[in-house]
């Protein structure tokens, strides 16, 4: 890996050295200052690129039948004798890393994943295509998945050759999917529904490039630590057009890790809530009791009733969300108040005649109102609408709301609930203090918020024709660079429109994933959502806005459903968008947990969803699980031998959630890079570990109405060895497990 950053170290002072020579020119004719800006661009482009791929430059090697490898990266770079020595990944060359599979390999013989930190490779993955084509000494550096297929592939019987081409089989269906249309993955633990997914991600990057480069992915999981987790695994690709996100972190400008409890989760989730938000929205379109009366400078300015009932009743009949009817309203309603204010003015004065003295037949009645024109109205509004009393009182009426003010006001409110909620939700569940921390359930709430509130957008709609205008003189002026210095011929520099847009944008373009982080209403190409059967009908509302082509990837076990507002079925979750075009792919072989654990797991699964089948195990683990009774206090000690039976590899404690802060405090506070990991079951969806010691099964089954899923998950976290540690009795379903009693 040395080699490769000192071809790029090599590379970037080339790129400064031509920038600083570019500068150093003397100004000349304008011939001469056109060329230099368009040299200047394109090397201050390179060098901003070679700048950006410092961190991850290299991330794969792929290796074919004939013995050669090849380096696959964030961008290509050549050694003195202009040799390749990294593919960039956008490359033709590179094409088989991201489309081979174990049916169609491409001539391959093995993929490696490579992880970076700093300019240090810190971890190996590999998946091989052709064990039989590899070297003795290749097949002991495998490290990863591939390891353990390579094992499973080594067996005595047959059946375990027959065992890898399934699970090879299975994961290239989903992988190569069609780019349209809802793939539902469902899959147990330990059947590599994840990683095939984050290959489909790959996979479809490449393949549908001009798509999905431009519209992004998005790969929503279930918490931040999954995330961290299969950052790793996803190939980088530049990193700029995959989104990677929690539900509690899908609203821009909100990060909620925090999560309810199982019967408000229930009530956030429950699709009648966008009707509440809705309904709680229109609360605060109001008409006043009587007539509208606002003080202002010792007058009475009064807009009847029937008038302010009315501009409501218009303001909703456009249909546009409430910021920006607002601006009707407000519009609207400042001329009535300027109406009242001149009758105001006109009864202060107490005249109904302008008396001329000696001369009474020109007397005149005085009608202030009625001289008003137009142009009169609109400087009078401009007027009072700087005055505090005229924006409170209309702010009173129909304020201008946020997301977060509206949910956390309506939460707050018990009035609020009591009056919107349908009969049978139980709005109870929903109060909480108007400064609460948001949680994840939450999430959904503001964004159905935010497609009602919407946004007075017309100041920044004339700045965008503004910029419209400025871009096209400065695509012109950009034309005419490329044009003089001739590199538009050439086609060996940008296009011109994008040229004028980096000039725009002074430099600091911005990728794919920024634009769309920060954009509540970016629309993705492609969405993929792990352990799924999680999200709230809420929560499926929201993502769906996502992507309006409803081109997705679920990925999931509805056997390991533990939110209370989780999925049934994958039906009830997509019909109601999909009205039944999706389709689902099953992964049926277990590969990863031992058939000694794993059939600790199904009585599990047997006792709390014996509708759902867990996967079939392939591989023994040689070490029976076992129980042992124990004090919390001494679990060091037993994850001590833990670690020294293992070996190398990792612990997971996993815990029920009243008991996690008390055995955190035990072990010192590490990520998932640590020898020992403490989680909740919520934290451990989607991990897995070479042990794992599950604490407090018994209040792991009474911690919600899904407690027992949530011990099918601990259960099946462990790819090595299970123990479960408990102190009063060992609930009846995990009996078959080996017991033994620590003082």
């Amino acid at each position: 890996m040395s080699s490769l950053y000192g071809r790029l170290d090599v590379a970037r002072e080339r790129a400064q050295a031509a920038l600083r020579e570019v500068y150093a020119r003397a100004g000349g004719s304008r011939q001469a200052m056109v060329e230099r800006e368009a040299m200047a661009s394109e090397q201050a482009r390179r060098l901003a690129q070679l700048n950006a791929v410092e961190r991850g430059l290299c991330f794969g090697r792929i290796d074919d039948g004939a013995g050669r490898s090849t380096y696959v990266g964030r961008i290509g770079l050549r050694d003195e004798e202009h040799e390749s020595v990294l593919i960039d990944w956008r490359a033709p060359a590179a094409r088989p890393f991201y489309v081979a599979t174990a049916t169609d390999p491409g001539g391959l013989v093995r993929r490696r994943h490579l992880h970076l930190k700093d300019r240090t490779v810190v971890g190996i993955d590999d998946e091989v295509f052709d064990l039989e084509g590899m070297s003795d000494g290749d097949r002991r550096t495998l490290v990863g998945e591939a390891a353990l297929l390579a094992a499973l592939r080594r067996g005595r019987t047959g059946r375990m050759g027959d065992v890898v081409a399934t699970i090879q089989t299975e994961q290239d269906r989903v992988i190569r999917a069609s780019l349209q249309g809802a793939l539902v993955v469902q899959g147990g633990p330990g059947t590599g529904k994840t990683v095939a997914a984050l290959h489909r991600a790959a996979y479809l990057l490449y393949t549908h490039r001009a798509t999905l480069e431009r519209r992004g992915v998005l790969v929503v999981g279930p918490n931040s630590m999954f995330l961290r987790y299969i950052s790793q695994v996803l190939p980088a690709l530049g990193e700029t057009q995959v989104v990677m996100t929690t539900v509690g972190e899908m609203f821009p400008g909100v990060r909620a890790s925090a999560s309810d409890g199982p019967a408000t989760a229930v009530v956030k989730g429950d699709p009648r809530m966008a009707d509440v938000v809705a309904r709680a929205l229109e609360l605060r379109q109001r008409a006043p009791e009587g007539d509208l009366v606002v003080e202002l400078d010792g007058l009475n300015l009064r807009v009847p009733h029937e008038t302010c009932v009315r501009l409501r009743d218009r303001a909703r009949a456009v249909r546009l969300p409430h910021n920006m009817a607002r601006k009707l309203y407000v519009t609207e309603l400042l001329k009535e108040l300027a109406k009242a204010e001149a009758r105001a003015l006109e009864e202060s004065l107490h005249i109904e005649e302008l008396v001329i003295e000696g001369e009474p037949e020109l007397a005149q009645p005085l009608d202030l109102e009625g001289d008003l024109d137009e142009l009169d109205l609109e400087l009078a509004s401009r007027r009072l609408w700087g005055e505090p009393e005229i924006r409170r009182a209309v702010d009173d009426l129909w304020p201008e709301l946020t997301p977060q003010r509206l949910i956390s006001e309506m939460l707050a409110s018990p009035e609020t609930l009591w009056s919107v909620a349908p009969s049978g939700l139980d709005w109870q569940e929903l109060l909480r203090p108007v400064d609460a921390p948001w949680t994840a359930g939450d999430v959904p709430l503001l964004d159905e918020a935010a497609e009602l509130l919407g946004e007075d957008d017309s100041e920044r709609r004339v700045a965008s024709r503004r910029a419209s205008q400025e871009q096209a003189s400065e695509e012109l002026y950009a034309r005419e660079v490329l044009q003089v210095t001739g590199v538009l011929e050439e086609g060996i520099f940008e296009r011109a429109d994008v040229l004028a847009e980096r000039h725009a944008d002074e430099g600091l373009g911005l990728t794919t994933a920024d634009r769309a982080a920060a954009d509540r209403t970016w629309a993705y190409g492609h969405v993929i959502v792990d352990e799924a059967q999680e999200l709230s009908a809420m929560a499926w509302r929201m993502i769906m806005r996502r992507v309006p082509a409803k081109s997705l990837t679920v990925v999931g076990d509805l056997a390991q459903t533990g939110s209370a507002a989780g999925a049934r079925s994958w039906g009830e979750v997509l019909d109601p968008y999909l009205e039944g075009r999706w389709r689902e792919e099953r992964l049926l072989v277990n590969y990863r947990t031992p058939v000694e654990i794993m059939t600790v797991a199904a009585d599990v699964l047997r006792a709390f969803a014996p509708d759902q089948e867990p996967p079939e195990s392939v591989r023994e683990g040689g070490s029976r699980p076992r129980a042992a009774r124990l004090p919390v206090a001494a679990l060091p000690g037993l994850v001590a031998a833990e670690l020294t039976s293992i070996g190398e590899g990792r612990v997971g404690v996993v815990t029920s959630d009243a008991r996690h802060a008390e055995v955190a405090a035990l072990f010192p506070e590490g990520d998932l890079d640590a020898p020992v990991v403490v989680l909740t079951v919520r934290q451990a969806k989607g991990l897995e570990f070479d042990a794992v010691v599950v604490v407090d099964p018994a209040g792991i089954l009474s911690q919600s109405p899904m407690g027992g899923q949530d011990l099918y998950v601990a259960v099946t976290r462990a790819t090595r060895r299970l123990t479960v540690v408990y102190e009063g009795e060992l609930p009846e379903v995990l009996s078959r497990l080996t017991s033994e009693s620590t003082t």
